[in-house]
């Protein structure tokens, strides 16, 4: 699947089918490989770190997960490319993984939340084979209990291995765990907890309006609030930076006027 440039970090662009069947592709090459779903905030976290820009631009894959990356593609490059969130790929992939004889694991949030994904999965899914789960406390790992954790987890052999720790905390756990981890990750963020049931997610129309953002500032304004205001006014101004030049360039291949 070929790449594309939005500000300075690359993402894939195809169908949502076509990153569903490249998803599971990775998987039965059995490769040591990572996922992100971008979105607004990813993409201006890697704008403003470049450790974090090479995590997401060596990624496998980087579903364009907001509407406004789909549109900036086709804005800029004349694809008509569809939003591919990470809440619609992980029911999707939970189908396709009992559809297929895989199995999975489920990495992150609480033992709450996890406890109710399971029983979820249970229900919806009978007859999908959960490897196992985890939820790691709040605070880093040392080193032991990191690789305490990568031996559980190759131990249970999973053939999907969803992560749930936050941008960009989720992307750069992948990253760091490539090679170590036998399994294709994938950082789903909030997609466990609306998964579960815990969070409610906005209509189909309010998605399409890219309204999404707004809904979760409404939930949690007080720690969100700073981030909207900055990461989606650079996100204008960086497109529109990058826009003006493509609208004044006839122009000014043009050469001066005769008068």
């Amino acid at each position: 699947m070929e790449k594309r440039t939005v500000i300075n970090s690359q993402i894939t662009t195809g169908s949502f089918d076509e990153f569903i069947e490249n998803i599971f592709d990775l998987v039965g090459r059995k490769k040591s490989s990572y996922v992100c779903c971008a979105n607004v905030h990813m993409l201006i976290e890697a704008y403003k770190d470049n450790a974090f820009n090479k995590v997401l631009n060596e990624a496998d894959l980087v579903t364009p997960d907001g509407t406004p990356l789909s549109k900036v593609i086709k804005w800029f490059d004349k694809i008509d490319q569809e939003r591919v969130a990470g809440m619609d790929l992980m029911p999707t992939l939970l189908e396709e993984a009992e559809r297929r004889g895989k199995s999975v694991y489920f990495y992150g949030s609480t033992v709450e939340v996890l406890s109710k994904i399971r029983k979820k999965v249970s229900k919806n899914f009978p007859n999908l084979n959960i490897a196992g789960t985890f939820s790691p406390p709040f605070r880093p790992l040392i080193d032991s209990e990191d690789q305490e954790v990568v031996d559980d987890i190759n131990m249970a052999n999973p053939d999907i291995l969803f992560v749930a720790l936050g941008c960009p905390k989720q992307e750069k756990w992948m990253a760091a765990h490539k090679e170590k981890l036998n399994t294709c990750m994938i950082g789903v963020g909030q997609s466990f907890m609306v998964f579960a049931g815990v969070e409610k997610r906005l209509p189909l129309w309010a998605r399409n309006l890219s309204l999404e953002w707004a809904y979760r500032l409404y939930q949690e304004p007080r720690r969100l609030w700073k981030r909207y205001l900055f990461t989606n006014s650079m996100f204008i101004f960086l497109i529109l930076r990058n826009l003006f030049p493509k609208l004044y360039n006839p122009f000014l291949k043009k050469g001066p006027s005769k008068l």
